[in-house]
């Protein structure tokens, strides 16, 4: 006997379906940031975003053609540079100060420098201790085997041309917080190269900034939910407190002050941009999605299999930043608050995320969690759970088994979060 489900949500397509099946949804994509959206907005709010969506075509333009003009009339390009996974890894972050001083770290910094954008951003998932980009070498890595299917939400318009500056899985944030202990170590002409990526990494935090506060995933724009604001891997939080430490570190006082002084007015937009896309349920504030759409500030879905929703681990992080703030105004604690709650209410017990000779499940486990959802829907605030083929489910266990293993669909990390809040309730309320 089928169902048809009577919930119809904006972004997804509701299928009739055997209950059984456990699908209650079709994932659909995101849009893109255009033109033609754009002139949907009120007359006195086009301008900013009409000369954003300018600046970002116009800079693609010319980091295409600056990587041309390294190569003669002719001359072939070197092989891309290969994917390399955990990127993050090779800029440890967390060394003794002198160390940043020494020819490893030199090194590290050099091959930095080599793969910044004109842009002044980085691609992704590189090995930063590896050799330094060769002259008219691609910024990006391999994508000779990428798959140009028209039903990937991911696919890329230019697959030779993809996350060319990116803050996706830590980029650029990390290159700038790598090269700012370096140049720390380095004092006067030895680190004034890497200074001078710094300030450009500055420069294209704030040129990739949207008119109301938030960050893409990637700049300039390829379109598709990489135009959302993300939320996802800490992006908008990360960028966010970057440059707020450039308006405030004393170790950073190499930035101009111009630029400072941007940067304080940057994180203070970014901070309105997060404290606006708080879902709120029933009334009562909620969580935060994985991105929302750049003008409506709605939820995004984002691949295949990431739908819509309120999502525990970016609510997670963006509750860690909003705690991190000097000043805690009547909105960030009501977020805070209102996120924490939520937290609390969604958390799972006696059940365990674990490997079954079927894949991953979510199996009964007295004395098993806290859990969360990585998923919850943004009207039910029930779990879901999206497939590589669209469809979204209210069972993990009813996903395919590649999918299950491939993506952690149930989380610990809230409970940082959770950790957190008392010392910083305790503080704000004193």
């Amino acid at each position: 006997m089928e169902k048809l489900f009577a919930i119809l949500l904006a972004g997804v397509a509701v299928l009739p379906i055997p209950a059984a099946a456990q699908v209650i949804a079709i994932n659909q994509p995101a849009q893109t940031l255009s033109e033609g959206r754009i002139s949907t907005l009120p007359d006195a709010a086009q301008a900013p975003w009409r000369a954003y969506l300018l600046r970002s075509e116009a800079q693609r333009r010319a980091d295409r053609a600056a990587l041309a003009a390294e190569l003669a009339p002719g001359q072939p390009a070197p092989p891309p540079p290969q994917a390399f996974g955990g990127g993050e890894k090779s800029m440890p972050l967390d060394r003794d100060a002198k160390w940043y001083a020494s020819a490893e770290a030199r090194h590290m910094a050099d091959t930095i420098v080599s793969f910044q954008t004109p842009a002044g951003g980085w691609s992704k998932n590189q090995n930063r201790a590896g050799a330094p980009r060769l002259p008219g070498q691609r910024f990006a890595n391999d994508a000779e085997t990428m798959v140009q299917d028209p039903a990937n939400f991911d696919a890329p318009q230019d697959r030779f041309w993809t996350f060319v500056g990116t803050l996706d899985n830590g980029a650029t944030t990390t290159e700038m917080r790598f090269l700012a202990r370096v140049a720390a170590a380095l004092p006067g002409e030895a680190g004034a190269r890497y200074r001078q990526s710094f300030v450009d990494g500055v420069r294209y935090l704030l040129a990739a900034q949207y008119p109301n506060g938030g960050w893409p995933q990637i700049w300039p724009l390829e379109g598709g939910f990489h135009d959302g604001i993300t939320f996802n891997d800490d992006a908008v939080a990360k960028a966010a407190m970057l440059l707020e430490d450039v308006a405030e570190e004393p170790a950073l006082r190499f930035v101009p002050e111009h630029l400072r002084e941007q940067a304080a007015r940057a994180v203070s937009a970014g901070v309105k941009v997060i404290l606006a896309a708080q879902v709120r349920q029933n009334g009562r504030l909620a969580g935060w999605p994985q991105q929302i759409d750049p003008l409506t500030l709605e939820p995004i879905s984002a691949r295949n299999y990431e739908p819509r929703s309120i999502a525990s681990a970016e609510t997670t992080d963006i509750l860690l930043f909003l705690m991190r703030q000097r000043e805690a105004t009547p909105e960030i604690r009501a977020a805070v608050e209102g996120g924490v709650a939520w937290l609390k209410a969604s958390a799972v017990t006696d059940h365990a995320w674990t490997k079954t000779p079927e894949g991953r499940k979510l199996i009964p486990q007295p004395g098993g969690g806290p859990l969360w959802s990585r998923n919850y829907d943004v009207v039910t605030g029930k779990p879901i759970f999206g497939d590589k083929d669209r469809t979204i489910h209210a069972d993990v266990n009813g996903i395919s088994v590649g999918r299950r293993n491939g993506y952690n669909w149930w989380v610990t990390n809230p409970q940082h979060a959770l950790d957190a809040y008392p010392s910083w309730a305790k503080k704000v309320s004193g």
